[in-house]
C-alpha cells in the first residue's frame, strides 16, 4: 500500500477515535502490555531483528515511562524509554535514541482507543532519517488472550492497512511481566 493511502487511512481512523482519547486516564494506563498486533506504513516491522514483546509503563508527573522487552535474535533485550504528554490528551513524545550521530529523530505515541482493563490500541508515529513511519500497534494485558474485545476494532481499523500478527508467546515478555509485578523489598534502615 502506498504511503500516501495509507496517511489518508490513518487520519480517518484518529478522527473518528479522536474524542476516545479526549479524556484519557493517565493512572489506569500504567502497567504491563503485551504487544499482539502490528499494522505498519512500510514492511519494516516484520524486517528487523529486534522485536517488541511487551511493555510496563509506569508514570510520573506528566512523564510516562516505559520498560521496553524486546527479543534480539533469540536474546531477551530491555530498554528504558521517558516520554512527555503533549498538550493532546493521550500523546506522549519520545526522543529517538542516537545510536551514531548521523541518526536523529522522534517518536510519538498516541493512545487512540483504550478499555484500560484488556487492551490498547497505539498509534507510533516515527521521524527517522529524513522519512516519516506509521504504525498502529494492538496491546493487551494478558500473557494468553490476544483476541480482546478491542482485537475486533483493531481489525476493523487495519482492514484496508494490512495486519500482521505478532502474537507469539514470547519468554521475554513472560520475564518483564513476572520482573516488573514482584513486590519490591523495602531499603533497610539507614
Amino acid at each position: 500500500m502506498d504511503a500516501g493511502l495509507l496517511s489518508v487511512i490513518l487520519g480517518t481512523v484518529l478522527v473518528r477515535v479522536e474524542t476516545a482519547t479526549q479524556d484519557l486516564n493517565l493512572h489506569k494506563i500504567v502497567g504491563f502490555w503485551r504487544e499482539v498486533g502490528v499494522a505498519p506504513s512500510q514492511n519494516l516491522a516484520l524486517k528487523t531483528r529486534k522485536r517488541l514483546e511487551a511493555l510496563f509503563l509506569t508514570l510520573s508527573g506528566d512523564e510516562l515511562t516505559g520498560k521496553a522487552a524486546y527479543d534480539s535474535s533469540g536474546s531477551c533485550e530491555t530498554e528504558n524509554i521517558v516520554g512527555s504528554e503533549t498538550d493532546v490528551s493521550g500523546r506522549f513524545v519520545f526522543p529517538a535514541k542516537n545510536r551514531c550521530p548521523v541518526v536523529t529523530g522522534h517518536r510519538e505515541t498516541h493512545v487512540i482507543d483504550t478499555d484500560y482493563e484488556q487492551d490498547a490500541i497505539l498509534r507510533v508515529s516515527l521521524h527517522w532519517q529524513g522519512q516519516d513511519f506509521h504504525v498502529l500497534k494492538y496491546f493487551t494485558r494478558s500473557l494468553e488472550d490476544e483476541y480482546g474485545p478491542g482485537f475486533w476494532s483493531f481489525r476493523e481499523l487495519t482492514a484496508d492497512v494490512g495486519l500482521y500478527l505478532v502474537a507469539w508467546h514470547g519468554r521475554c515478555a513472560k520475564l518483564l511481566k513476572e520482573v516488573s509485578l514482584a513486590p519490591r523489598c523495602a531499603e533497610p534502615p539507614g
